[in-house]
């Protein structure tokens, strides 16, 4: 029941009943309340997989186009998300006072580079809009994650500062821009909402995005820290905004929120069910919180991109495997654009997970319909579980999704 009302908030209860269209793009981050962004390119980059897996076939260009149009504004969140136009003022205490950011808090960077900071400043003010891309490196050293250009620097702490935004991504970098410019209508004085009210809001936006909460998963969404959260999860359903349930497994006090009170009713009666298939990305909201994902799910999940490749269990870039309300595997895929091939390198089910007909069917056009998504329709089967490959290579796909045998 429990999985069911989450997913359900979510929007990954049940497969879309028609096209995707690009209001559903900023329909369904507002639905979630944070997207968040990576940039490995193993598969379709994660905003964009968090995405598909909510609204099927749909242009990555739509989710672009929200950040240009303003309708949605990075900053730190959970992670560096993209966040809805309406909750600029959640985020801005942060950018004001950073302390509590650790390696994101850019105070010691410009007041130690006091000049060169101003200095781009200027520039920006005065050519628009730039990209780290823009500026030279003098060093002549490459450029890990940590070993980034002083100008690169020099952005990243002025948009941790709030002094500047993000305006747009070009081929997925970020364009910065003075934050006056981009969001002009803002102003601290009179929209900042007190430091309390902000908390309250995202403790809210978390209930509502979860759709069923314990104490101990709250502080994750926002990152808002661990802390004593019963009391604020007992004063919402106090005030009417959150129901009070019993979840079986947990002994910890649980709530529901308002919004879902008929899905709630659904769930209790027995009429509550899921129907879709999804590969998730390793950063969607569901499994973001392993602690969340272990206690409702039970499922262990890590992502192992930063673990040296000997010790890895499953490989780079995982992606867990929804089915029917439930977390049964786990993908290893790659896709190959240039060859139009989406490559399955191991496809793992969790322990008491049999295969089955239904789910090989399940799986198998879940799968197809990513990978034409992806512009590589067709399939290359490596290790899989006995007995799913044949269904994975059924006669029910379309056609058009050939699968090519490595």
């Amino acid at each position: 029941m429990a999985r069911l009302i989450h997913l359900e908030a979510q929007g990954l209860l049940t497969a879309p009943r028609r096209k995707a269209r690009p209001a559903d793009v900023l329909t369904a981050i507002r639905r979630m309340a944070l997207l968040q962004i990576d940039s490995i390119n193993v598969v379709a980059r994660s905003p964009y997989l968090v995405l598909f897996s909510r609204l099927g076939p749909y242009s990555p260009s739509w989710l672009d186009d929200c950040l240009a149009k303003g309708d949605v504004y990075e900053y730190w969140a959970h992670e560096a998300c993209f966040i809805p136009r309406q909750d600029y003022g959640l985020l801005r205490h942060r950018m004001l006072d950073p302390v509590g950011m650790g390696w994101k808090d850019p105070s010691h960077w410009l007041d130690t580079h006091h000049a060169e900071v101003a200095a781009l400043l200027d520039h920006i003010r005065d050519n628009g809009p730039v990209r780290a891309a823009d500026f030279e490196r003098k060093d002549g050293k490459g450029g890990g994650w940590w070993d980034w250009k002083p100008e690169k620097k020099h952005l990243e702490a002025l948009f941790s500062s709030g002094r500047l935004m993000v305006s747009r991504r070009q081929h997925f970098q970020r364009v910065y821009d003075l934050a006056e410019r981009v969001r002009p209508d803002w102003d601290d004085a009179h929209h900042l909402p007190a430091p309390g009210e902000a908390r309250s809001r995202m403790i809210e936006n978390s209930c509502r995005a979860l759709g069923i909460v314990t104490p101990r998963w709250v502080g994750d969404y926002y990152r808002l820290g661990r802390g004593e959260y019963k009391t604020a999860l007992h004063a919402l359903a106090d005030a009417g905004t959150l129901v009070p349930v019993r979840m079986e497994g947990l002994d910890d006090d649980a709530f529901v929120h308002h919004d879902l009170h008929h899905t709630l009713e659904r769930a209790v009666s027995g009429t509550l069910r899921s129907s879709v298939t999804r590969m998730l990305s390793p950063f969607d909201p569901v499994v973001w919180d392993r602690l969340r994902a272990r206690e409702l799910f039970d499922f262990d999940y890590r992502i192992e991109c930063y673990t040296p490749a000997e010790k890895r269990r499953f490989g780079y870039f995982v992606l867990p495997i929804l089915n029917r309300g439930r977390l049964v595997g786990r993908l290893d895929a790659k896709a190959h654009r240039a060859q139009g091939v989406f490559e399955i390198k191991a496809l793992y089910l969790e322990t008491g997970v049999r295969p089955s007909a239904r789910l090989g069917r399940d799986i198998g056009r879940a799968l197809h319909e990513l990978a034409a998504w992806h512009g590589t329709p067709r399939l290359a089967l490596g290790d899989l579980p006995d007995g799913l490959a044949p269904h994975l290579a059924g006669e029910e796909h379309d056609n058009e999704h050939a699968l090519a045998e490595r």
